[in-house]
């Protein structure tokens, strides 16, 4: 097992809160992490139907076999335990005795949301970031294989056709998962509507047209979109607003936490592929906004992101917080650096008042790091060297 960005932020939260709730999607390493980080703790899923019925039957005397803590797998499965174990806790508050794991975005589920709180950090791993990937002995070597692999540890843990394993995710994963969290009656339009997202990744959310696209009626395609962000398969994606005396766009942007599993779903069966796909500059653009998502989480922080758009066109891709003013991120595909690439993004910082801080950087497929006028421009490669 390769050493994760999360591990010291999880254990600094398991050293001052009684209760650490670790969440992502199903096959980011949850349960590897944190086997590793606290060996001594004892070990329970909920995803045994044995283990989990005893769980939902006798919540009590359950929790009763575990006197020291343990760490507890997908415990979305049986949501009332956690009333039960906020009791313990009250108990005994001593941190760090409670690991718990889902699969599902916790706070996204009403059921389970307010069960623990105050009394628990919530962590979320996502898929590998590329810096974590760079780790692995065997990891991709060109742009077109790290978009097309994806951050699935599985993949390059055992050194797996990326294609295959993410047809087996699909089907094992994210199927079972729709029908644990909602009860979606026709499966095959689900289907297709997950492959229209896919399509649409790096866009504007426009939730008629998609609707309308895949047949169903658009509350229909928002219970469906929130089943996708639950199980922390794609997320949306703010717009940024403040005073700036411009008419800007307000409907979010949608992504896929996951190119491989993006390029999957779009029919991409191998990297080559991608080098003329006609979504090769939405598929970058979502890897690059998915890496920064996934250092900040790393970090505990999922603030502070959002994009820019207004009604004449001006366009961001990123628009990124920090304590001392903002940074504008553009994600461009090609790898040829050239003064074109800041063409968007100059347009866009005119928009700001000078004095706010104001931070400029291209992200490129190319391999030259260059420090311009204009701004920086970061090679694809580089991208997890930069603290965002």
């Amino acid at each position: 097992m390769i050493q994760r960005d999360l591990a010291q932020e999880l254990l600094t939260a398991a050293s001052q809160a009684p209760a650490v709730t670790l969440t992502g999607p199903r096959q980011s390493g949850k349960t590897t992490l944190c086997r590793a980080l606290f060996p001594n703790h004892a070990y329970r899923t909920l995803e045994a139907p044995d283990t989990r019925v005893f769980a939902r039957e006798d919540p009590r005397a359950f929790l009763a076999e575990l006197t020291e803590g343990a760490i507890i797998d997908e415990v979305q499965r049986v949501p009332d335990l956690l009333s039960y174990l906020q009791g313990v806790i009250d108990t005994d508050p001593r941190p760090g005795r409670w690991i718990l794991t889902g699969s599902q975005n916790l706070s996204l589920l009403p059921s389970v949301s307010q069960s623990l709180a105050g009394r628990t950090q919530v962590l979320h791993l996502l898929p590998l970031t590329w810096n974590e990937i760079r780790r692995f002995d065997r990891h991709p070597q060109c742009l077109e294989e790290a978009l097309f692999s994806g951050g699935y540890p599985r993949i390059f843990d055992q050194v797996l056709d990326p294609a295959r394993w993410l047809r087996s995710y699909v089907a094992t994963y994210i199927e079972r998962d729709v029908r644990t969290i909602s009860n979606v009656g026709d499966l095959t339009a689900f289907q297709r509507f997950v492959q229209l997202c896919a399509g649409r990744t790096g866009q504007l959310l426009n939730y008629s047209a998609l609707a309308g696209d895949c047949g169903i009626s658009q509350p229909t395609a928002k219970a469906w979109l929130s089943i996708l962000e639950t199980g922390f398969i794609a997320f949306r994606l703010p717009a940024f607003h403040a005073n700036l005396r411009k008419r800007l766009v307000k409907m979010p942007k949608l992504y896929f936490y996951d190119t491989g599993l993006a390029c999957w779903l779009l029919g991409i069966r191998e990297p080559a592929h991608l080098r003329s796909h006609p979504l090769r500059g939405s598929i970058f653009e979502t890897w690059a906004v998915s890496e920064i998502v996934k250092q900040r989480a790393n970090r505990g922080d999922g603030r502070g992101l959002s994009f820019y758009r207004d009604r004449n066109g001006a366009e961001v891709d990123l628009v990124i917080e920090r304590p001392d003013g903002l940074t504008l991120l553009e994600a461009k595909s090609t790898a040829t650096p050239s003064a074109t690439l800041y063409r968007g993004v100059e347009r866009v910082r005119k928009h700001f008042p000078h004095g706010t801080g104001l931070d400029v950087a291209v992200v490129y497929g190319g391999e030259s790091r260059q420090h311009r006028t204009a701004g920086r421009l970061i090679p694809w490669r580089e991208l997890g060297t930069v603290t965002w």
